[in-house]
């Protein structure tokens, strides 16, 4: 890419997934915002006449993509408003070439919380249901049925339930003021909003159908479908894969024709160097990853992991095979590791080598944008602040968190744990919505190294009464199914934390001090027998009952705050005098969860205090509340007594 399109793709909101040459535009920014809580603008017609019919006080200004309950939005109102009308006018950004080779123009929406219907000039263009997953729409025939000509109304009404708890929300609260672990809800935009003009058949991204599975370093390929979208009938067309790494070519596939009755073409690319491939490559880059080190290399396959997080540049080309000319063309990466959980060992390895996993509970929320991520440069921060303490990576919690912090999780070495904002109450209509977002969630981020393992329910929560009723039991089974079929090449952790139904890994979560900690993980009787029950019979794995323990929700400690008693405003499972003492306890922690040698990872809980929940190792701002560098001895450390443990086998 020239410099001007790199500019262009570190501001695009989907840096990972980038189609050259890029044409786009944010609406991020001033929008008309109407509560209408008697939920009567449908009847009013506000998507056929607009916000501009209502009296002036019932409109407000919002700053999109911050919700309305955050500060940074603008408005910083925590009352209830279910029914949310956004308005802005927008043009149409494709140039007379475009438009004349057909270009689509199209609105894309990182998320919406939770139901958005979409309207331009008062034409239908879709909607979407789902709070976390992206969508997209083609605003291209509304633009020609409309009778304007220079700028077009676009009409956004959102329908956010504040009580319905079969409705997917993850940490927001369903009551009036967020308490204990739950948070201020978000409703409606909360992601990026941006307009796009593509050609009118083009490169589908991983959220239809674009995988690439680079798990394979024995055979060093690449396992890759490319999807079409927009072909028509029997029309003709060709793609070609490209792979390089430091910019010099590595691997080029011919032009492959996609079939008459598919809309996407395999390829199994060789991603190996040949020894005079390795010899252009930059001097940097064979510093940092010397071609004689196993931990960077394996048969001439430039490996991923937390240390060394090698990424290949991928090139998709899209031919009009009767022009043979370039119609769309993608840069993306991948990174090529393998993940092994079935040794029967209690291991998880990584490239073939035992990984203890440091993870934080980062839980994505921010003091004045709740779960929306103040700008990319923030996403990358606390990636690097987690670093600094030594974490290698996070689970993150009961939310899908923007795209652009996987984009830089792969390129600064992090292990990411794929979740979903669960439901609360279980039915048919929950199980429905859950599982259209999950595996919408599931497709946006398969193709990303960093993801390292799905996590779709925690703590039964949704689940009531999971030991007593089979239907609730099969709804786990066909979450562990469904994720296995699209993606066979991570662990899946069905039901984080107890009840598991079928499960690649044994999670607990335990909130005690460090003698109760030691207790708990003394043995692996005392991690099966101790609190609400690990497994629920018969249970099913990769390779029969799940024997990788990892203690995946531990810590929670907050500090004492003078003349705050109540803890309702420094809340926390057990509280340290002062940062001194954290510390220590932190210390104490880590090794009573380790030290026996049956736990092969870790999720503290957790990164940064949220609101109330004031037990994150940094605060709310992202201030460090212990030593980072004393941290990240106590993480260096633990991680050496696990293999040692490993090495002379316990």
């Amino acid at each position: 890419m020239s410099s001007t399109q790199i500019q262009q793709a570190s501001e695009y909101p989907r840096p990972d997934f980038v189609s050259l040459p890029l044409h786009w535009e944010s609406l991020n920014g001033p929008w008309d915002l109407y509560f209408d809580d008697a939920d009567s603008g449908l009847t009013q017609g506000l998507h056929f006449t607009g916000l501009s019919s209502l009296d002036n006080p019932q409109k407000r200004t919002i700053q999109v993509p911050f919700v309305f309950q955050c500060p940074a939005s603008g408005i910083n109102e925590q009352t209830v408003h279910e029914v949310l009308w956004y308005e802005r006018q927008i043009h149409d950004l494709r140039d007379p070439a475009e438009r004349e080779s057909g270009h689509k123009l199209l609105v894309r929406f990182g998320a919406i919380d939770y139901h958005a219907t979409i309207w331009l000039d008062g034409h239908y263009v879709g909607e979407h249901r789902g709070g976390q997953t992206p969508f997209d729409l083609d605003l291209s025939d509304a633009v020609f049925l409309s009778s304007s000509k220079d700028s077009y109304r676009l009409t956004v009404r959102v329908f956010d339930s504040a009580t319905d708890l079969t409705q997917p929300r993850g940490k927001q609260y369903w009551g009036p003021k967020p308490e204990s672990i739950f948070y201020t809800p978000s409703s409606g935009i909360w992601q990026n909003v941006w307009l796009e003009s593509v050609p009118r058949y083009r490169i589908a991204d991983s959220s239809h159908g674009t995988i690439m599975l680079s798990n394979d370093i024995g055979k060093g390929a690449l396992d890759a479908k490319i999807a079409v979208l927009g072909r028509r009938v029997k029309e003709n067309v060709a793609i070609e894969l490209e792979v390089s790494l430091g910019g010099v070519l590595v691997s080029k596939s011919d032009h492959e024709s996609l079939p008459d009755n598919e809309d996407f073409v395999r390829f199994d690319l060789d991603m190996r160097l040949s020894e005079a491939v390795v010899r252009r490559l930059p001097p940097e880059l064979r510093h940092e990853i010397p071609p004689d080190d196993p931990t960077c290399w394996h048969d001439r396959v430039a490996l991923w992991s937390p240390n060394h997080p090698t990424l290949y540049e991928i090139v998709i080309r899209l031919y009009n095979t009767e022009s043979d000319t370039v119609v769309d063309e993608v840069h993306t990466t991948t990174g090529m590791r393998a993940l092994s959980w079935t040794k029967g060992d209690n291991t998880f390895r990584l490239n073939g080598a035992p990984l203890f996993q440091s993870l934080f509970l980062d839980q994505g929320y921010w003091q004045n944008t709740l779960m929306t991520p103040p700008s990319q440069e923030a996403l990358k921060q606390d990636i690097i602040l987690s670093k600094a303490m030594g974490f290698n990576g996070c689970r993150k919690h009961q939310k899908v968190e923007d795209p652009a912090f996987m984009y830089w999780a792969d390129r600064l070495g992090f292990l990411v744990w794929g979740e979903m904002a669960n439901e609360f109450g279980f039915s048919v209509l929950g199980c429905e919505r859950f599982e259209q977002e999950w595996m919408e969630s599931v497709r946006r981020d398969i193709n990303h190294p960093c993801i390292v393992t799905w996590t779709p329910v925690n703590e039964s929560w949704g689940y009531d009464n999971l030991d007593g009723d089979a239907r609730q039991r099969d709804h786990i089974r066909s979450l562990y199914y469904q994720t296995k079929m699209l993606d066979p090449t991570r662990p899946v952790n069905d039901n984080c934390g107890w009840e598991h139904v079928v499960t690649d890994l044994s999670t607990f979560h335990e909130y005690q001090d460090a003698p109760g900690m030691a207790n708990r993980c003394k043995d692996m009787h005392s991690i099966l027998a101790t609190g609400r029950a690990m497994f629920l019979g018969p249970i099913y794995g990769s390779d029969g009952p799940a024997r990788r323990w990892l203690a995946a929700q531990f810590g929670g400690v907050n500090v004492a705050v003078k003349n705050d008693d109540s803890r309702q405003g420094n809340w926390g499972y057990t509280t340290a005098a002062d940062s001194k003492d954290l510390l220590e306890r932190f210390d104490k922690l880590m090794v009573a969860t380790v030290e026996a040698g049956h736990v092969c990872g870790i999720v503290w809980t957790q990164f940064s205090d949220i609101e109330q929940e004031a037990n994150g190792l940094y605060t709310y701002d992202r201030k460090p509340k212990i030593d980072p560098e004393g941290a990240r001895r106590v993480v260096e450390r633990v991680e050496r007594m696990y293999h040692e443990k490993l090495k002379h086998g316990r």
